[in-house]
């Protein structure tokens, strides 16, 4: 089932169109009180840095970020992308075998564990990097919570729903987001705290289109590995892309993702 999971969790290449959009403040908020100038950070499943490097930004020249990616060209990318970041880090790894010469103030990992079929073997590997007292944020989703208005195309839905499948398939949690304190407490972390992190997305505001977008850019690059397993056909798939693709243009109004920060201690 592991080896399932990691394969399947495996970012094709032209899945950086979607990394590269994000920015620690636009899509990762809730972790900027946490952070705090010296402090040294790693940033589990970086893909390219986009998010890193405004935690490096934040912690400043007297601290570090570290970012860690088991895609060879995210990290190739983010290298590129982020050379002039000179407090940054990214390094092409498997979180269970690396070995840095240092310990972490704090451990991040933004919608990552979702990929996981262990995430708990995760949390436990993070406090044999933490420093004593340090803290870990992890962000994900909660993807059985996901709402869109109106109701997308009846071709999409049968793509999300086979993409859920397959993902369950490979033993990964299509509710993370609500099952993380459970796992954190059961990791023997303290101070474990929910923090809401919606991402909701109206017509109102710019970049509507492209943001609902999202799971039509799945379909492109996900996609054939749902079909390649079974879970959907390619005309179903690309049936899916097309009738979504009209949809953001002319119907929708609003979608929301299910976002949810758990924080907690050492």
């Amino acid at each position: 089932m592991q080896d399932k999971a990691s394969k399947r969790a495996t970012m094709p290449k032209g899945t950086s169109i979607i990394l590269d959009d994000r920015t620690l403040q636009s899509s990762y908020a809730t972790l900027l009180p946490l952070l705090k100038p010296g402090m040294h950070v790693l940033d589990v499943g970086c893909g390219t840095g986009a998010i890193t490097a405004g935690i490096a930004d934040i912690v400043g020249e007297q601290g570090s970020a570290t970012g860690i990616d088991s895609s060879e060209h995210l990290i190739a990318k983010g290298l590129e992308d982020q050379q002039d970041v000179p407090n940054l880090q990214l390094i092409t790894a498997d979180l269970y075998t690396w070995q840095p010469n240092r310990k972490y103030d704090v451990i991040v990992s933004a919608r990552v564990l979702q990929w996981l079929n262990d995430p708990l073997a995760a949390l436990l590997r993070f406090r044999e990097l933490l420093v004593p007292g340090g803290h870990v944020s992890i962000l994900d989703y909660n993807h059985t919570k996901l709402e869109w208005d109106p109701v997308p195309p009846a071709s999409m839905l049968r793509f999300y729903e086979a993409f859920l499948q397959w993902r369950a398939d490979a033993g990964m949690d299509n509710e993370i987001a609500d099952n993380l304190p459970a796992l954190f407490e059961k990791a023997g972390y303290r101070n474990i705290q929910s923090f809401n992190a919606d991402e909701k997305y109206s017509r109102a505001e710019a970049g509507f289109t492209n943001k609902a977008a999202i799971w039509s850019k799945v379909a492109e690059l996900r996609g054939p590995q749902v079909v390649e397993h079974g879970f959907i056909t390619e005309a179903e798939r690309l049936q899916a892309i097309e009738e979504y693709d009209a949809w953001t243009l002319q119907s929708a109004q609003s979608m929301t993702m299910k976002l949810k920060d758990i924080q907690a201690c050492l």
